[in-house]
This record gives structure tokens, sequence and C-alpha cells, in this order.
């Protein structure tokens, strides 16, 4: 494997120890850690512009529409046999000679808009290789004279790439098809050893397949780490796919001038094949017992894949038309992997597709999606692959399969609520980027959220578990650079294989499974959107209903007073007309006009409700103190035939309609005296207490109390929770205090228990600055009036 130098970012480790043998240090003398300056130095070496190429072929670099030879390798005229002047005045006619057709050839080429040339060309007698290059600082041709063994010996690829080409075919997996561009490769340019080295999602190497002779020893497995390769030699690799060097002891040759009179800079040598390599790679080929190598990148989709890696014990040099072969095996393999990874993707997508398709089915019939999603568990997980999953949504979460616990899942919302993600946010070692996550990393250490909501931290997550793994590196990768006692930056002397226990890891996600939970977004944020459509036409309906249903209610309760009280009063007349009635007929007397004055109260109280919603409101401060004793007072003149105790503790002021508000009061305090009238004593508590942004007001009462089972009941307009016959009333009084209430924008809550009395509290906010009357609210809905009996309610 071709290295440079960059430092390395270690997983986690948990242990580690050298596997069957020690390293070999036999030349480490005096070595010492390596200082994060001279890596951070190593990762910026200017390996694209080291001055020099290697000796196997020369470099001359062209300027101008004439062609000029402004720069070239200092030994240009040795390999040409031509003499060659740098003084501006010879042109890519002198340096090649009259008898060629390379200078029309270059000079159509420059014309044009192909990136490279490649052409064979005699010059004075002997066949060279000419590649062309285009450069910002002029046209770049390297020269490598051709061995006419190798012109020979270069019949018989073709047969070879035809036969792997039609084998290829039946290699379905990547091992199967590494295994066999390794062995042609071998085959092709005779090397002991050839490595398909492929790297992961953090850069670094695995080999995956090798062939060799055994002159050399096996890397298969290994593992190396991303400093092997930095970034800027990885990016080299992705844009020049071949790098022969044919001896890891060879002298770099210098360019003349040092600097390119184009631009009075170095030489981008980025593109050239003769470019030479950087000192410490070299040291490295040595330390691994390597004299020559070659390397043909793996390029997919513009990304660098992986790289067929091939060394030799010996110096060895491998001419043009063998690596240009080597390279069609390069991007032949880099097509059949990209075919088959994105067959193996296709697949995996239509599988999830499937699955959202049938989950998303269920959703939507679902009353929730949040309990549809438990009620599919099992597809909530295949949507991911994963084995836990949880949806959060207005801090309450639902989870199912290995889930960390709620406080470990709230906690994680609120973090990656704060990274503003806008579709997915996904890891496979969660704790690298939220410290916390080492508490959970045995359920969570791989994490994938999708945001649901753009104003909450709503989320839904997939959890996967941590994957302990132990990895064979080649070589301790801690010291995969060192510097001597003269601060000369060095490669690691030992490549024996050691292990690592790597912990904190899930297995990483696949970009199938990120994009099913991306499209999974897109279909619960369009339910959820169309669920609160459906519910802004329904409250829309409901909000029209209810004006429709208080206007009804406010003509059928004028309508009626009048017709009630006619009876009442007609019939009190014919009581007095006729002084001598039957005890029966006056018991029907009687009745008839109790019907008619509780059936008037029950319309003046219908009418008090429908107008609530229409009346504004007129906001004052309010004497709740005076209020009470006026309520008291009135009280005790209905009560006179019994004792009431009353406890009144202080009453702070509130802030609202002093009329609505003394109505709602009355009616608690009402009720409270109602229904502990069988009590001995019954007993009346009533406090207030400021809470700085209201006031907190309640009413208890030690009397036959109610089910708490039913307290959702008690705000319903006719719903009553004790029957008529034991305690009067219309059951519209609790229905009208709470619409009270909320015109104010307070609250009002209900406790009790069966014969243990009732507590009842309400709030009222404290003076606004600007004060506003609340809109009218829904009104409460409507129950039939009961028939005979019923439950607690008021008069």
């Amino acid at each position: 494997m071709n290295r440079s130098s960059d430092r390395w970012d270690p997983p986690l480790v948990t242990s580690q120890h050298p596997d069957d043998h020690p390293a070999k240090d036999t030349a480490a003398t005096d070595v010492q850690p390596v200082p994060q300056d001279l890596l951070d130095q190593c990762a910026r070496e200017p390996i694209r512009i080291p001055g020099g190429i290697q000796p196997h072929g020369a470099l001359a670099v062209f300027h101008g529409p004439d062609m000029t030879l402004i720069q070239a390798s200092a030994n240009l005229g040795a390999v040409l046999d031509r003499p060659i002047s740098f003084d501006g005045t010879q042109t890519l006619g002198d340096v090649v000679g009259p008898h060629t057709a390379l200078e029309g050839d270059v000079l159509r080429w420059a014309g044009g808009r192909e990136t490279t040339f490649l052409e064979q060309y005699q010059i004075d007698g002997r066949t060279f290789h000419v590649t062309g290059h285009r450069a910002r600082q002029g046209l770049i041709l390297e020269f490598e004279e051709l061995d006419e063994s190798e012109r020979a010996r270069s019949a018989s690829f073709y047969p070879l790439l035809r036969d792997f080409l039609e084998t290829s075919d039946g290699l379905k997996t990547v091992a199967d098809l590494s295994a066999g561009v390794a062995a042609e490769v071998r085959t092709l340019t005779g090397f002991n050893r050839v490595l398909i080295y492929r790297f992961d999602e953090d850069w670094n190497g695995t080999v995956i397949a090798e062939t060799g002779d055994g002159t050399l020893p096996s890397y298969l497995d290994l593992r190396f780490p991303a400093s092997d390769i930095p970034a800027q030699a990885r990016e080299l690799y992705r844009l020049n796919r071949l790098r022969l060097i044919p001896t890891a002891s060879y002298t770099p040759v210098p360019l003349v001038p040092p600097l390119c009179p184009a631009d009075g800079a170095p030489l981008d040598l980025g593109v050239a094949a003769l470019r030479s390599v950087s000192p410490v790679h070299l040291e490295y080929m040595r330390n691994m017992g390597t004299a020559a190598s070659l390397s043909i990148s793996i390029v997919i989709d513009d990304r660098l894949w992986g790289l067929i890696s091939c060394h030799h014990a010996q110096t060895r040099y491998v001419g043009p038309q063998i690596r240009a072969a080597c390279d069609f095996l390069g991007r032949i393999v880099a097509q059949q992997i990209a075919a088959r990874e994105r067959a193996a993707e296709i697949d995996e997508r239509l599988r999830l597709k499937s699955i959202e398709t049938e989950l998303v089915a269920h959703l939507a019939r679902a009353p929730g999606f949040q309990a549809g999603l438990v009620e599919c568990a099992s597809q909530w997980l295949a949507l991911t692959n994963s084995a836990g999953a949880a949806v959060v949504t207005d801090g309450i979460v639902l989870s199912t399969g290995k889930a960390p616990p709620i406080d470990s899942i709230l906690a994680l919302s609120d973090w990656v609520r704060t990274r503003n993600i806008e579709q997915i946010y996904s890891t496979n070692c969660l704790s690298a980027e939220w410290p916390p996550g080492k508490d959970i990393a045995q359920v969570a250490s791989g994490v994938i959220a999708i945001p649901i909501s753009r104003l909450h931290a709503s989320f839904i997550f997939w959890f996967r578990p941590e994957v302990v793994e132990t990895v064979r590196w080649g070589g301790d990768p801690r010291a995969a650079k060192a510097t001597d006692t003269s601060g000369r930056l060095h490669p690691r002397l030992s490549f024996e294989s050691w292990k690592q226990e790597v912990r904190d890891r899930a297995q990483p996600w696949r970009q199938a499974e990120l994009l099913s939970a991306i499209d999974f977004r897109g279909a619960i944020v369009n339910f959820v959107l169309q669920r609160a459509e459906e519910r802004a036409q329904l409250t829309e309906e409901l909000q029209r209903s209810n004006k429709e249903l208080e206007a009804f209610s406010y003509s059928i309760s004028h309508d009626l007073r009048a017709p009630f009280r006619h009876i009442a009063g007609y019939a009190e007349l014919l009581g007095e007309e006729e002084p001598n009635l039957k005890t029966l007929s006056r018991h029907y007397l009687d009745g008839i006009i109790a019907a008619a004055l509780s059936a008037g109260q029950l319309v003046d109280d219908l009418l008090h409700f429908s107008q609530l919603g229409r009346t504004s409101l007129r906001m004052t401060r309010i004497d709740m103190a005076k209020v009470m004793s006026e309520i008291r007072r009135s009280l005790d003149l209905d009560e006179r035939q019994r004792a009431v105790t009353w406890d009144i503790g202080p009453l702070p002021p509130a802030w609202g309609d002093t009329t609505l508000v003394r109505q709602a009061l009355f009616n608690l305090v009402e009720n409270a005296v109602k229904y502990s009238r069988e009590a001995t004593p019954p007993r009346i508590r009533i406090r207030g207490q400021d809470r700085g942004a209201d006031v907190l007001y309640t009413v208890e009462d030690n009397g036959v109390g109610f089910d708490m089972n039913y307290a959702g009941k008690l705000f319903q307009v006719f719903q009553r929770l004790h029957r008529q016959e034991d305690f009067e009333g219309t059951g519209i009084g609790l229905a009208l205090t709470k619409r009270i209430i909320d015109r104010h924008g307070g609250t009002l809550e209900a406790k009790g228990a069966v014969g243990q009395g009732a507590t009842f509290s309400f709030t009222l906010p404290k003076r606004q600055s600007t004060p506003q009357a609340a809109p009218p609210l829904a009104a409460p809905p409507l129950a039939a009036p009961p028939l005979a009996g019923g439950n607690r309610g008021l008069a």
C-alpha cells in the first residue's frame, strides 16, 4: 500500500495488544512520540510541487502559441539524446527534432478540448511513450522510452482483458470481483503481491483481497489508519489514477529552472505520472520491505473507493502499455463494483419502500401517528433495520424495542434540536458527538433522528446498539509517525499485526436506510399537515355551529320566558279563584306552578349562557372580599333555617368583569352550600392566593362530594352527578361558571371524593397593561336534559 503522512484520529479503545509477535523496532533508536505540530506539517507537505521527478522518464513544459520550452527536468537532454537550452529560444520542434509528427499532433491537441494526450513516437530511431497534460502554467509533456520486449508482450494483453471481462460477470460479490482483479493485475505486472484496499467512511483502509507469490508477507484483512494516506494524497489518487515507483531508492531529478517562468511559482505536478513522491513515503516503502510499487485507483462516482496496490521486493519497472492495461482494468472494476453496489442499494430501497407503504397506510387509519407507530413496532423498526425507536412530541415519549430511558431520549431530543437539522441527523458513534451518549451506548451508539416540527422539539428516532469489534491493524496505528533526535519525521517501522477492541460504535447506516428515513419524514409531515388542515376545518365548522346554537338558544330562551310565566301566573290565579279545590286538585295545581317556575329558571339560565358568548367584558379591578361578603349575606337569608360554618380567608383582588365574576363565584359558593346541607354542620372554606401572574381562588365544602371518574362531565350543560330529586337545579350553573372563567383566560378545576366533599379552584388574571376582552369560546357540548333523576348540578 502506498502511503504518505498525516495524523491519525483513533477510534474509542478499551484494550489493545500486539498480536502474536512484538513490533520489530530494531532501527527505532531514540524514537519519540511525534509532536502534533510535526503531524500537521506532514499533512501540509507540498506533495504536488516536489520540484523534481522520478528518473525513469523526462518532463518538459511548453508555453505560448509557438510552444516555447520554459522548464524541464534536468535529464531531458540525456533521455532524448538532444541538446537542450533554457534560454527561451527552443520550441517543441527543436526538442523532438524535425522528423516526427509529434509537434503537429501536440499543436492540434493544444487547440482542442481533450484533457490528456497519449501517443507513441519515434525520436531519432527510438520509440517514446509521450503523455501530455494541460496545466495552468503550460503544457506538460512526459517522455518514457518504450522497451521493445514490452511492445512485443503487449499483444497478449488484450486476450487477458477480454477473458477477464467475460468471467467478471459471474463474480457476483465485491469480494469475489476484488480477488479476480487482483489476480489479473498480478498476471499483467508480475509483482510479488497485489492487494485490493478499500476505504471506510473514516478513510481507514482495509485489505479485502490479496494475491501473491509468498515473497512478501500477507496483509489480508488488516486495517491501516487514514494517516497512512492523508487527504491531499487521496486527492491525487483521485485525480491521477496511476502511480508507478520502480525503485524506492531513486534520486529525484530536479526541474530546471526550479521555479516555473510562467508565474514564478513551483511547477504543479499533480497530474504528472513522473512526479517525485514524498521522502517519507519512500522510507515507508523501505520499512515495509517493498522496493517497487504500482497503484491503480478505483474511483466510483468521482470518489476514491479504494486502490489496487502492487508491491515488489526488488526494483521493477512496468512500461506505459502495461500500466494502460492496468488502468483499463481499474476503470472496469470501478464500474462493476458501482453496478453491484447500486443494485444492492436499489433492492434494499425497494424493500424498505414496501415497509414504508405498509406503515403509512396503517398510520392513515390510526387516531394519531404516535400511537400508530407503536402499534406497528416491527415495521417502524424495519424501516431502518434498527433495534429500537422512539417518537418525541411535546415532551411526550413513546418508544419500542431496545431504546434508551425516557430521560435520555428527552435530553438527546433537546441536543439534536440545537443542531438545527433540516431533514436528518445520523451517526454510528453518538458518544463522539454528544458525550452523554456514552451512557446509552449499549442501546444507542447508532442514531437516526428526523425532525417532524419546526416549532417544537419533536423527533422520530431510530437506535442501533454498540457492536464491539476487534480490529487487526497493520502495525500499531498510534506509532504511524515518529521523529528522531534531530526532529526529522519518520514513518513507523513495524507492520506486525496489532489488535484493537473498538467500542461505542454501531453498524454504520446504509444510504438506503438514511433515504428511507428521509422519505418517511416526508410522509409523516404530510400526515401531520393533513390532520392539521382537517382540525382547522373542523374548528371552523364548530365555531359556525356554536354561533348558530347560541343564536338558537337565545331565540328559544327569549320566546319561552313569557309562556312559562303565563302558566305559573294563571295557575296561581286559578288557585285564588277556586279556594275550595279538592286536596288532590290543589296538589296538581301546585305541581303545575312548580314545574313552570323550574322551566322558567331553566330558560333564564339558558338565556344567560347564550348571551355570555355575545357580551363584551368590562374589565376592572374587583374587590373579591367585598363580592364574597355580598354573596354570603344573600345566601344567609336563603338558609335562615340552617347554620352554615363559614371560613373565609384573605381574598386578593382580581382583574375582570365584576358582574360575571360575581356570578361565577356565587354559583360555586351556592353549589357548596347546597351539596353540604346534609353535613353536621355544613362547612364552607374559601381562600385566595396571589401567585404573581394570576390569583387562585378555592371553594371547599364537606358535602356529598363526587366520583372523580366522572369529573369530566361536571362542566357540561345538563350533566349532573346527583339525582334531581335529591338536589334541585337546572344543570347549567357549572357550565356557565366555566365559560365565564374561560372568557377571562383563567382555569377552573374540580376535585372531590364521594362523601368527603368537593373543592373547586379557579384562577383570574391580575391587571393587564392593555386590557382586552377574551374572544368568545366555543360553548360546551349540550346534552339532552334528563327525564328523571340526574347528577350533580347547580340551580
